[in-house]
């Protein structure tokens, strides 16, 4: 069940993460005024859909079979299979570094003090985080949902 929720949300995590990123580029280069009533929410939300997502993620992660084989099976089992290193390393450590990522950022934007350094710091930070989600999302079973 947590699995298909973490697979759900990631859809809207992902789509919301993107909106972030792109109304921050679009802000930047258009020079407009950054708006608490609009910009802000977007970042904000972003920020609040992508920790839920994390959330559901670990407890996922605890009680998915991968995390089983790790137990049965010790780390270094675990890390030669390429399927299994994937669910059970490199995509929890780059969501969780990601997920900071964009934490970091939106503390940043804060204490700016200019429309686009605002813009340029939450483009810079949600946009590292998004390569960073992008990199190590599971295509192949993601995608067959």
């Amino acid at each position: 069940m947590f699995k298909m929720l973490h697979s759900g949300w990631a859809y809207i995590t992902l789509i919301i993460v993107i909106f972030a990123v792109v109304n921050a580029i679009m802000g930047l280069t258009s020079k407009r005024e950054f708006k608490d009533s609009k910009d802000l929410r977007i970042s904000l939300f972003a920020l609040i859909v992508s920790h839920i997502q994390l959330i559901i993620g670990l407890i996922a992660y605890f009680v998915s079979a991968q995390f089983a084989f790790v137990l049965d099976n010790g780390m270094g089992a675990a890390m030669k299979e390429p399927d299994i290193r994937l669910f059970v390393i490199e995509h929890p450590l780059m969501m969780i570094l990601a997920i900071t990522i964009i934490t970091i950022g939106f503390s940043k934007h804060k204490k700016q003090t200019t429309d686009s350094g605002k813009f340029k710091t939450i483009a810079l930070y949600y946009g590292v985080a998004l390569i960073f989600m992008l990199s190590r999302i599971p295509w192949s079973q993601w995608l067959s949902f």
